[in-house]
């Protein structure tokens, strides 16, 4: 079942006024009103699309990283970054401005850090857009100790970044982690080692489409 998320309310309200006073204006102008009403219409559901919040329940995997958002996978790289993620490998997804919006939690576990950067607008696509654009960091440490970050990066669109979570929370695989508004871009990064299930320009759908495996924490993998 797919129902609207409530990001979408106060914009689709406000939408629906403009849309009132577009028609009226166009039967003002000779426009025929059923021409008017249809044109309408398709912008309406037009904007409605992007705020679709389809219901999704992954089953739950200690050591499985999903993909946090729906799109297109445009990076596959291994970056080197401040302490507790240092060398790591990222995987950065591009949300069209046609795809679901909503950003999920890639793996369970507790919120160690969570800091938004203001920044430009590049396009979403851009390599440097990971450290220049506007975003908000996300790093999450797993039962296991292992760190996982998660960026939500703004575009030429996308400028209102929506962050759910809070340092010190302990989340849920799937849950809703926040939300860009008209497309964006989505980096993870996980720890060398990983098994990666993904490749470039593949499409992944967000709390279903499985981004890479991590690898078993020693004192585990020796039990």
């Amino acid at each position: 079942m797919i129902t609207i998320h409530r990001e979408g309310w106060r914009f689709l309200a406000k939408l629906t006024l403009l849309l009132i006073l577009f028609i009226w204006v166009a039967v003002e102008l000779g426009v025929d009103v059923t021409v008017a009403s249809l044109g309408a219409a398709t912008i309406f559901l037009a904007f409605l699309q992007f705020f679709r919040r389809p219901r999704r329940k992954p089953p739950y995997d200690s050591q499985t990283i999903l993909s946090p958002a729906d799109g297109r996978v445009v990076a596959l790289e291994t970056v080197f970054l401040p302490p507790p993620l240092g060398e790591c490998i990222q995987i950065s997804i591009f949300m069209s401005p046609f795809r679901v919006h909503i950003n999920w939690v890639p793996i369970s576990g507790e919120v160690v850090s969570c800091k938004y950067h203001p920044g430009e607008y590049l396009v979403a696509f851009h390599p440097k857009a990971s450290e220049r654009n506007e975003r908000t960091s996300i790093i999450i440490r797993t039962e296991y100790g292992q760190h996982i970050g998660v960026r939500q990066i703004a575009g030429v669109l996308a400028r209102r970044i929506k962050c759910y979570l809070d340092e010190g929370d302990w989340v849920e695989q799937g849950e809703e982690l926040g939300f860009i508004k008209f497309g964006s871009r989505v980096d993870v990064l996980i720890p060398p080692g990983s098994q990666i299930e993904v490749k470039l320009d593949e499409t992944v759908k967000g709390a279903r489409t499985v981004l890479a495996v991590l690898p078993m924490p020693e004192d585990n993998a020796n039990a």
